[in-house]
């Protein structure tokens, strides 16, 4: 899906708000959705996220999930507010650009994460996503278009959801949506925004992460009336990483699950399992891991030393 705003921000420009006045210096582009672009933008020397766009219909429509979400999170007495700033930019064109600003997630997406650190960090990363979206579940809406470019990871695997231009209100026809993650593509349920429709889209990128190639083959052999998610469920079983979770992984393209929190209990019960555990022991330890346990080391060694200097 493509945007007609094309126009860029250079480094260096100023966006300034029309009505709260506040100034960002544009540093560089992060990337560019359905319906607008985002930039890495400075403030007083702290970094944010800011989205801009041709249409305040749509960007008014992320701006309500936001909100929602932050006042989902004071009801539970969380903090950790995403939203930081609404406003309109008047552009050098003359015309007015809606714009919002977003805390700025320092990472990378979770392909890019897991090819980095390991395959065996994607089950931490999962629950915490499970998480994410039982959030904006709470909140009443459905993140729509979850898919791998979507989720970006920052330090120890926690993720965080960006592009909030498919969120849609429960109840609701699906805003924006990536075919192979979709629901409907796989004649397994209808668009409507509801759980059910994030964690399918959940199930199939933990396909498209760990068994990409053979989805790309399995979408290209199939014509639109065999496309079913027993396919998806069948390709997950046959997987030798992927088949820890198989069970959890057909329940999620069926709807079985009652809601994205449950759903996240059953995958945090899988890995808790012993057999889990041994597997978990056998792989490599993460680089954080070693690295900590080289510090230790350090420390140890140094209070050695001081305590038997000060017993000479």
């Amino acid at each position: 899906m493509t945007t007609s705003f094309d126009w860029s921000l250079p480094r260096g420009t100023l966006v300034r708000g029309k009505w709260k006045q506040g100034a960002y210096r544009v540093e560089r582009p992060l990337g560019e959705g359905a319906n607008g672009k985002v930039f890495l933008v400075e403030r007083q020397r702290y970094l944010y996220a800011l989205k801009i766009g041709a249409d305040a219909v749509d960007l008014q429509s992320e701006v309500n999930v936001l909100q929602s979400i932050a006042k989902q999170k004071q009801k539970q007495g969380k903090s950790g507010a995403f939203l930081v700033d609404v406003d309109d930019y008047q552009a050098s064109d003359g015309k007015d650009y809606p714009f919002y600003v977003m805390r700025y997630i320092k990472g990378m997406t979770l392909g890019d994460y897991l090819q980095r650190q390991g395959k065996e960090w994607f089950p931490v990363v999962g629950y915490h996503l499970l998480g994410k979206l039982a959030e904006l579940h709470e909140a009443g809406w459905a993140f729509g278009d979850l898919k791998v470019e979507n989720v970006i990871v920052a330090d120890y695997g926690r993720p965080e959801l960006v592009d909030y231009g498919g969120a849609t209100a429960f109840g609701k026809g699906v805003r924006q949506f990536t075919e192979i993650y979709d629901r409907g593509y796989w004649n397994a349920g209808s668009r409507t925004a509801n759980a059910d429709y994030d964690l399918f889209s959940f199930a199939v990128l933990c396909v498209q992460l760990h068994e990409g190639r053979r989805l790309a083959q399995l979408t290209a052999g199939l014509i639109p009336q065999m496309r079913t998610h027993e396919e998806l469920a069948k390709l997950a079983a046959t997987s030798p990483q992927l088949r820890p979770f198989s069970g959890w992984l057909r329940k999620a393209l069926y709807g079985e699950f009652g809601s994205a929190r449950e759903a996240a209990a059953s995958w945090h019960q899988l890995m808790r399992r012993p057999g889990r555990q041994r597997s978990d022991a056998a792989a490599p330890a993460p680089g954080w891991m070693k690295g900590l346990f080289a510090l230790s080391a350090v420390v140890l060694a140094m209070t050695v030393y001081w305590l038997l200097r000060s017993g000479l």
